[in-house]
């Protein structure tokens, strides 16, 4: 008798703390800790009762809209918010990041961007890389990463990235460009960089004016690049 009377206390007490709740917003800081601290302490005597012995003894049924599981969990809203993740804008930024691996995809925009804008801004070389990505998901390129790098090797009309066709052996003779470039594929594989060309398929170095730039419109111009789409 003692025990359900003790409970009894406990149960009518835990649901004043409830039911009082939409006034927490108007009270004082002080105020609100005590309340708090009293629901904490209600929710460490349920939990040392047992969910069953509780439900048993208060004589709620699943039916009821009153979830006594959620008083045992007690999460606030606050732990169900999805975290922010960090934008990286800079090499200083992309310094702190762990060194990067992946697969092939990976492997061949990793050499795409070494080998045609290693020299480049941040935003140059991600710009480079977009369009890369941009060209493997349109219908009018490969498929792949990989494909649409090597498009054009040994057939025409000709390779569509100029170091594939240099008759030189891609070699990467500075470690640090590279971390730095595998880190930049990276990013852009899984998607986490803000999109700077306007969907471009179509890149030169500002420096010269290929007869295909007059026939395309210009989408963006981002460091040493210009960026076109049909």
């Amino acid at each position: 008798m003692k025990t359900a009377l003790n409970f009894g206390r406990m149960f009518v007490s835990a649901l004043s703390v409830v039911a009082f709740l939409p006034i927490v917003a108007w009270a004082e800081p002080a105020e609100v800790m005590a309340m708090e601290n009293m629901l904490q302490q209600e929710r460490r005597n349920f939990a040392a009762l047992g969910e069953s012995k509780v439900k048993k003894m208060a004589g709620v049924k699943s039916t009821k809209k009153l979830r006594l599981a959620s008083l045992f969990k007690g999460k606030s809203r606050r732990n169900n918010a999805k975290p922010v993740r960090n934008t990286i804008s800079s090499f200083q930024e992309l310094k702190g990041l762990p060194n990067a691996t992946g697969g092939a995809q990976w492997a061949c925009l990793t050499e795409a961007l070494y080998f045609e804008a290693r020299g480049e801004t941040f935003d140059s070389m991600a710009a480079v890389g977009e369009v890369i990505l941009n060209r493997r998901n349109s219908a009018r390129f490969p498929s792949t990463v990989c494909g649409v790098v090597s498009q054009g090797v040994g057939g025409r009309p000709g390779c569509q990235f100029s170091y594939k066709c240099d008759g030189r052996k891609e070699v990467f003779n500075d470690p640090k460009a590279y971390v730095r470039v595998g880190k930049m594929a990276r990013l852009m594989i899984d998607g986490v960089l803000p999109k700077l060309t306007n969907g471009a398929l179509f890149y030169h170095n500002a420096t010269v004016r290929p007869r295909w730039s007059r026939k395309f419109r210009r989408t963006a111009t981002v460091g040493g690049h210009m960026f076109y789409k049909p």
